[in-house]
C-alpha cells in the first residue's frame, strides 16, 4: 500500500474494530466466567476460519477449473507473469457463468483462486482483462479475503455479545428475545459500517496494485468502464453475499452507498488514470 492516505484510514478503521471486539471479548469472559486469553483466539482465530472455509465454498459452487489450452491459455500466461512480478504463488484460475462480466479472488497466499465470469472473457481486450486480474491478484497478495472475514467476525461477536448484555438484565421470554435479536442486528450493523470503510480502501489499494504490475491504470480504468456498462440491464446471478469479493459492485442509493463494499466506479476511474 502505497498511498498514506488510505494507510492512516485503515490504521484508525484498523483501531476502531478492534477496540470493538476487545471490549466484546471482555464482556464474553466474564458473563460465561471463561479466561480472557480463551475467549480471544475464539474470536480472531477459530470463527474465521469456520467462515473463511464456508464462504471459499460458497463463493466457488459453480465455477470450473479453467482449462490451461485454447482460448484460456492466454490467461494462464499473463497470470503466471503477473503472478512472478508480484511476488505470489500463481492461484488457481476457475471460470463462471455469473450472468454479468465481474471476477473475484478467494483464499490466501499459495491457496489463492481468481475466478472470472464468461461474460467478463467475451466483453474485455487482452490489456483490459490483464489489469482485472492484477487487481484480483493485489487482493490474494493483501490477504483482503482473510481481513473482511476477521471483520465480519467481529461484527458478529459483537452482536451476540449485544444480545446476551440485554438478555442477562432482564426477562426472559419471546418478547425480550425478539428485542435482544434487533439489538444484535444493530449492533453488527454499526460494526459493519467500518468492516466495509475498509473494503472499499482495500478497492483502491489493489486498484493502486494493479496499476504498478501493468505499469498503467488505463487498461483497468477501460475494464472497470466496461464491465459497469456490460452490467446494466443484466441480472447478476451471484448470492449478494458474494458482492464484496467481486471486482465490481455497483450501488446507488444513499444507504446503498453507506453500506457498499466498492467505493463508486467513476472514483476508482479517476484515480486510476491521475
Amino acid at each position: 500500500m502505497t498511498d498514506f492516505g488510505l494507510q492512516v484510514r485503515m490504521a484508525v478503521v484498523g483501531s476502531i474494530l478492534f477496540a470493538f471486539y476487545t471490549v466484546a471479548a471482555v464482556f464474553a469472559s466474564l458473563f460465561f466466567s471463561i479466561p480472557l486469553l480463551v475467549v480471544l483466539p475464539l474470536g480472531i482465530i477459530v470463527l474465521p476460519a469456520i467462515q473463511y472455509k464456508l464462504g471459499k465454498w460458497s463463493a466457488l459452487r459453480g465455477a470450473e477449473e479453467m482449462p490451461e489450452e485454447g482460448q484460456y491459455q492466454q490467461v494462464h500466461q499473463m497470470t503466471e507473469s503477473l503472478s512472478r512480478d508480484m511476488g505470489i504463488d500463481k492461484p488457481k484460475l476457475m471460470v463462471m457463468n455469473m450472468g454479468v462480466p465481474n471476477a473475484f479472488a478467494v483464499g490466501r497466499k499459495g491457496a489463492g483462486v481468481v475466478c472470472v465470469s464468461t461474460e467478463l472473457m467475451q466483453l474485455l481486450e487482452r490489456d483490459e482483462l490483464e489489469g482485472v486480474i492484477a487487481h484480483e491478484l493485489a487482493h490474494i497478495k493483501n490477504r483482503d479475503v482473510i481481513t473482511m472475514v476477521v471483520g465480519q467476525s467481529i461484527g458478529s461477536m459483537v452482536g451476540w455479545v449485544a444480545a446476551i448484555a440485554y438478555m442477562s438484565g432482564g426477562e426472559r421470554n419471546p418478547g425480550s428475545f425478539f428485542v435482544a435479536m434487533i439489538i444484535s442486528n444493530i449492533a453488527n450493523m454499526l460494526v459493519m459500517i467500518f468492516v466495509l470503510a475498509i473494503s472499499r480502501y482495500r478497492e483502491y489499494v489493489a486498484d493502486d496494485d494493479a496499476r504498478q504490475a501493468i505499469g498503467s491504470g488505463d487498461p483497468l480504468a477501460r475494464a472497470l468502464e466496461k464491465i459497469s456498462n456490460g452490467a446494466q440491464g443484466r441480472e447478476s446471478e451471484l448470492d449478494d453475499s458474494m458482492s464484496a469479493l467481486c471486482i465490481l459492485n455497483a450501488d446507488r442509493s444513499i444507504l446503498q452507498k453507506i453500506f457498499s463494499t466498492h467505493p463508486p466506479t467513476e472514483k476508482r476511474i479517476q484515480k486510476l488514470r491521475s
